[in-house]
């Protein structure tokens, strides 16, 4: 039978492989070149579970694509239903080189659900980056060993929500990229889709973006962002909770174009080739009464190319998760129902589809003339893409032990000439046991390659960024921030002499090379050292801390700035006294969490007093949070609860207790952290009677949570307010 297209382009990759002496890896989930194909051959046509062609079989309990590097196979999972964990295992014979495990909270996501972002991996440096569901970023060495972490609910007000869909860590050059959907402070509070770009090796922020200027309105937001080069500059490009694809520069941030998709959030990556940019959503188009839609968009434009970048679409195809894959011509799309379609990528034109299943979430891989695809209920299939039809070559459906169907959300990584795939039961390496395993690769070291410039080239600024971006720092320390500046292109050149360092609502100095020392009497405060150099402008957001005891009244009129996910709280009047208040939402979510202070903080107490009004039936749910445990006080159910987590409460302790509405109570919450156990002890009472002696609840945790930044918690289904707020060290 005569083949074309994807069997025939490549099928010649494998008489003349471009790299023949070098096994390619897998380092991120959509491969070396973030388009779902490999260079890889021989690879497998079929496979049996236990049996045929099957290598090694890990156990493990996971939703994502493994990445495949320095003959490391790493992935994020689940365990013991209540941590989130990451390991890595030998790529030859499946041995666990080291696991590591993170107790979940400060979240809604359920148990299920978490694991769900891809590990990614820096060739560069062979560290390994992950985001876990509750918002904990982190930077591991080849041991497992943490390099640097980021809490980024309490230190940047990422939101995580019950949907637990989590965005997986993007490197590019020296910068590692997220997105996130929050509500921050000062200029960041209003609830919207954002990117930051970390420093790869030290975690410093380089950049945030804040492109979109709509309402939020669905949190799980899982559009994975791609870099391209389009018109000389490198963009990242991805889809926003708001329905828009943002194209930003890489270096940067700014916004250089974005088009507007959906009404409601994106949640598949984007495919780019050359200057095309391929989407697909499964939602309502911004104009059309359909649901879901590919689109090919031309990516060269600037500024909103709404209107002008459509190339081509389909109306009516859901296709919401799984990122579109380009190959000789033809665009490879799985939609929501597991339907794996073949697209004319000039035009879109349906070309020929076939079924995986029922459920489709992960891209194909293409990859020695074969395509290979999972789908969410077990089902494996490999296949090969003829002139006019898919050719089913092997169909496998992945059960449990109590015969049930195996979850198997992510996608296959090739690399060493395997197959790396992960189900809700375990790692797998397919393969040619008959082959021999590729020599394993040198062991890369922080700094080896390093692309960074040691000094830039001489070039004009077309802007310039202060680093890092946005920084914590303590009353009596000192800040150092440097000067970046860029070309038209995003190019790094040398910055020019004089820069003008100005401070906006911080109290301190700031040095002529930006060296900012915050004034020991002023207290805890926030706000943003500016640079002008060469008629542009750049700030980095800065949050200063005293050491405790904090104290706040909010008798000068204004949410304090330096608390953080508050942009729904305002100042109210009440009683002679001011408050700060909070209103039921009027559309999203009523729950809000304002995080005070660093996410580093433990052994400490914090308390504050508190009411909740009532309407008809309703009560609101409010409390405090203290080194990621919640102590809340619950309206409708009329008890007190201890939790970490919201939506796992084997982990938590309640009791009784009836309360009032528009009764002012004392809240206390003292958490004591230490490597046996973590004791919680909570108290609560009427502000007008005397402090009871004992503890109203108090909880012990074996697997504790050892520090956490504290917090202010409201759940408003009706009016409620905080007032009197301390936090102190433990005594």
């Amino acid at each position: 039978m005569k083949m074309t297209g994807l069997s025939l382009a490549l099928l010649a990759l494998l008489a003349n492989p471009p790299h023949p002496a070098r096994a390619e890896e897998w380092p991120s989930w959509r491969g070396p070149r973030s388009n779902n194909i490999s260079e890889e051959t021989g690879l497998p046509s079929r496979w049996t579970r236990g049996g045929e062609n099957m290598l090694w079989r890990a156990d493990w309990v996971g939703r994502s694509t493994p990445a495949v590097f320095d003959g490391r196979v790493c992935a994020s999972g689940r365990a013991e239903f209540r941590f989130e964990a990451v390991a890595c295992w030998d790529a030859r014979d499946g041995k666990k080189l080291w696991e590591r495990r993170f107790p979940v909270y400060n979240t809604t996501i359920p148990f299920p659900r978490v694991g769900w972002a891809s590990v990614t991996a820096d060739p560069e440096t062979g560290y390994l980056y992950a985001q876990n569901g509750d918002g904990h970023l982190l930077c591991l060495d080849r041991d497992g060993k943490t390099v640097w972490e980021r809490r980024l609910g309490e230190e940047m007000g990422r939101s995580s929500g019950y949907g637990g869909r989590t965005h997986t860590p993007l490197v590019d050059g020296r910068h590692l990229i997220m997105s996130l959907v929050g509500t921050g402070w000062g200029d960041l509070s209003a609830l919207r889709q954002r990117y930051a770009a970390f420093d790869k090796r030290t975690g410093a922020v380089s950049w945030i973006a804040t492109p979109s200027d709509a309402v939020v309105e669905d949190f799980n937001n899982q559009a994975n962002a791609v870099v391209a080069e389009i018109g000389g500059r490198r963009l990242i490009i991805g889809g926003g909770a708001d329905g828009w694809i943002y194209a930003l520069r890489a270096e940067t941030g700014e916004l250089q174009w974005k088009f507007r998709m959906s009404q409601k959030s994106l949640n598949s990556p984007v495919t780019v080739v050359g200057n095309t940019v391929y989407a697909t959503s499964n939602g309502e188009p911004a104009v059309g009464n359909f649901l879901g839609q590919i689109v090919a968009l031309d990516g060269s434009g600037s500024g909103d190319v709404t209107a002008t970048a459509r190339i081509w679409n389909t109306d009516a195809v859901l296709a919401g998760f799984a990122a579109p894959v380009f190959h000789a011509g033809r665009l490879y799309v799985v939609d929501d129902s597991a339907n794996l379609r073949a697209l004319d990528a000039k035009t879109g034109k349906l070309l020929f589809e076939t079924n995986l299943g029922t459920i489709g979430r992960a891209a194909p891989l293409l990859a020695d003339g074969k395509i290979y695809a999972t789908e969410v209920n077990g089902h494996v299939t490999i296949l090969r893409a003829l002139e006019d039809r898919f050719e089913v070559l092997d169909r496998d459906a992945l059960t449990a032990t109590e015969g049930r169907q195996t979850e198997l959300w992510g996608g296959f990584a090739a690399a060493y000439g395997r197959l790396y795939f992960m189900a809700e039961d375990g790692v797998y390496a397919l393969g040619d046991k008959a082959k021999t395993f590729p020599a394993r690769p040198a062991v890369r070291r922080p700094g080896a390659g390093d692309t960074r410039t040691a000094t830039p080239p001489a070039g004009e600024a077309a802007s310039v960024l202060l680093v890092p971006a946005e920084a914590q720092v303590a009353a009596g320390n000192e800040l150092a921030l440097a000067v970046r500046a860029f070309d038209a292109n995003g190019n790094e050149v040398r910055v020019a002499p004089g820069a003008a360092f100005a401070l906006e609502s911080l109290k301190g100095t700031v040095s002529a090379d930006g060296r900012f020392r915050p004034d020991p009497a002023a207290g805890n405060q926030a706000g943003r050292v500016k640079v002008t150099l060469a008629g542009k402008e750049a700030v980095a957001r800065v949050r200063v801390f005293q050491p405790l005891p904090w104290s706040e009244d909010f008798e000068a009129g204004k949410v304090p700035g330096h608390f953080l996910g508050a942009g729904r709280f305002t100042i109210a009047d009440l009683d002679g006294s001011k408050v700060l208040h909070k209103a039921p939402a009027q559309t999203g979510l009523n729950r809000g969490i304002a995080f005070i202070g660093p996410s580093s903080m433990t052994g400490y107490t914090i308390e504050a007093d508190l009411r909740a009004s009532k309407r008809g039936r309703r009560m609101a749910d409010i409390g405090l949070i203290n080194g990621g445990y919640t102590l809340d006080l619950q309206g409708n159910h009329q008890r007190l609860q201890v939790r970490s987590w919201a939506s796992e409460l084997s982990f938590s302790k309640q009791v009784e207790f009836p309360w009032q509405p528009d009764v002012w109570y004392r809240m206390r919450l003292r958490v004591e952290p230490a490597a046996a156990k973590v004791v919680v002890r909570g108290k609560v009472w009427p502000k007008t009677e005397p402090e009871p002696a004992a503890w109203t609840i108090e909880y012990e945790d074996a697997s504790g949570i050892l520090s956490g930044a504290p917090a202010l918690y409201a759940d408003s289904s009706t009016e409620l307010d905080f007032d009197n707020v301390q936090v102190m060290v433990n005594r």
